[in-house]
């Protein structure tokens, strides 16, 4: 089992900040693919940000390109989501995944979650 907390979200202006930051406890955190995926009121959960074991390749949403970094320690047992120029329709529950094979943009091929942190983006 690995289990995943987030922390980092609140409310924040249009134009600001905020980093998102999961960290694991159970099984080696290096072996899994981490994701990060969010729900907005009303809206199925989407993709948002995947990176690989330890290569750190990466894969973004088309909507967050060139705004969000996704990052990982694994010595701190810890992926993170740097967000900058954040927008109002950022606003939702962002999840942490965990996959033990590969990285994808498929939630349903992610075999552990977290349980999320709000983000909120005023206008």
């Amino acid at each position: 089992q690995v289990q995943l907390v987030e922390s980092g979200g609140g409310l924040v202006q249009a134009g600001g900040s905020l980093r998102l930051s999961c960290t694991a406890s159970g099984r080696t955190f290096s072996r899994y693919a981490m994701g990060w995926f969010r729900q907005a009121p009303g809206q199925e959960r989407a993709f948002v940000a995947t990176i690989s074991t330890s290569e750190g390749r990466t894969s973004y949403a088309d909507s967050v390109k060139g705004r969000f970094t996704i990052s990982r320690d694994n010595a701190k047992n810890t992926v993170y989501l740097q967000m900058n120029s954040l927008k109002p329709e950022d606003t939702a529950i962002y999840f942490c995944a965990a996959n033990q094979f590969f990285i994808s943009t498929l939630g349903r091929q992610y075999d552990y979650w977290g349980q999320g942190t709000q983000v909120t983006v005023s206008s």
